[in-house]
């Protein structure tokens, strides 16, 4: 997923949060959080071909990462999905 692809989706995103609908504002949160979780992957592929020297795709995200990818990934996202997901009683 390129840059242009990205940022289209987290305008999705952020604009289902805006909704006045429970289930339209938690898909949207959803949404952002996959993006970040898709960025994340971004700069695990970017560290991994800095290693091996292999050159990106054209129209792939390249250049410095733009923030530390967590250790555990999977668990990262879970708790965060979580976070956003209604509490009940």
């Amino acid at each position: 997923m390129n840059e242009e692809k990205l940022t289209t989706l987290r305008r999705w995103g952020e604009g289902l949060t805006r909704d006045e609908r429970d289930e339209v504002r938690a898909a949207g949160r959803a949404i952002l959080l996959l993006s970040e979780e898709i960025e994340r992957l971004h700069v695990d592929l970017w560290h991994a071909r800095e290693g091996s020297g292999s050159e990106a795709p054209a129209g792939e995200m390249t250049g410095p990462p733009l923030e530390t990818p967590e250790p555990d990934v999977r668990s990262a996202l879970r708790d965060r999905i979580f976070a956003f997901l209604p509490q009940r009683d």
